[in-house]
């Protein structure tokens, strides 16, 4: 099993850490570089720079994106690791050296971010050097590697609702419960942010519908809503333009289970307008992903036609 050893900022770390996020971004000040070290759910542990030099923490990887900063603060807000968009944005610049305001940064979405009190910290591995500048990917296939994902697990089980099962690459973490109804433990849950940032990827940040490509007026609807159970996962996500997402939510438009778009009636009633939205009734969608498990899944598709669309 591959996992991933990353640089980590010390205030982002700190500021975290007490907090208990559903999932954060471990931005990049650069944005010109994809993060391809590891696959979704893989683990991403927090390397503590100098001079600390010390793994705190882990998260398990979700999704990764090149975003607008301003963009990247919508999605994840506090979980940035800053109380406001004008911290976040002073240390931007402050790493990159200009005075950009809105520059694209890389976002890395991690779930399930588990923060190691201080005795609990565990030193770098020895293969570690001081000129890695962002991170290092390990094997469990190799001595380095094992030996420390054994001190990873050791650590981690104590901070779980309950033990890991036997496979190793299988961590298990609480469910929250008004979701759900009762406390369900999985490998790994995906926070709101990650949903956003894996279904903006996933769409090649183009609207659905219409094709749209301005990033900052597109949005990841929930196809059944989150509030009803509905999971966060890109098969449960259709990028929209925000005008088309308010539309979907409210039932004024829905996609059908071989991904033809309907507009409702309602609209004209109920407005007396709607000329812009009735020029997609009845065409398929204009994007979707290009893996099969990504695509908009039939039973989420089936929920929305039969109790959302007011049709």
């Amino acid at each position: 099993m591959k996992y991933y050893l990353g640089a980590t900022d010390w205030r982002w770390y700190n500021y975290l850490s007490s907090r208990a996020p559903e999932d954060v971004n471990f931005w990049r000040p650069g944005g010109q570089t994809a993060f391809r070290a590891l696959n979704p759910g893989g683990p991403f542990l927090f390397k503590l720079k100098k001079p600390y030099h010390a793994i705190g923490g882990i998260g398990f990887f979700a999704a990764q994106s090149q975003l607008p900063l301003s963009l990247a603060w919508d999605t994840f807000q506090t979980r940035n690791g800053f109380d406001t968009l004008e911290e976040f944005r002073h240390t931007i610049q402050r790493y990159r050296a200009d005075t950009e305001r809105n520059p694209a940064i890389g976002c890395i979405a991690l779930t399930n971010p588990i923060f190691f009190s201080k005795q609990d910290w565990i030193p770098v591995p020895a293969d570690w050097s001081d000129s890695i500048v962002q991170g290092k990917t390990y094997d469990t296939h190799d001595s380095i590697g094992a030996m420390l994902w054994q001190q990873i697990e050791s650590t981690v089980s104590r901070y779980l609702v309950d033990a890991p099962r036997a496979d190793s690459t299988a961590f298990r973490v609480a469910e929250d419960a008004p979701q759900y109804g009762n406390s369900i433990l999985r490998k790994v849950r995906i926070g709101q942010g990650a949903f956003r940032l894996s279904v903006t990827d996933a769409y090649t940040k183009r609207c659905a519908i219409t094709g749209e490509k301005t990033l900052p007026v597109l949005e990841a609807a929930h196809i059944k809503p989150y509030a009803e159970a509905g999971p966060n996962h890109i098969s449960n996500g259709l990028l929209l333009r925000s005008d088309m997402h308010k539309l979907f939510d409210d039932g004024y438009i829905t996609v059908t289970p071989n991904f033809v778009i309907e507009v409702s009636s309602r609209i004209r009633e109920e407005f007396n307008n709607g000329r812009e939205y009735y020029q997609y009734h009845g065409k398929q969608l204009a994007n979707l992903p290009r893996l099969l498990d990504e695509k908009p899944a039939r039973h989420h598709l089936d929920y929305h036609n039969s109790v959302i669309y007011r049709g």
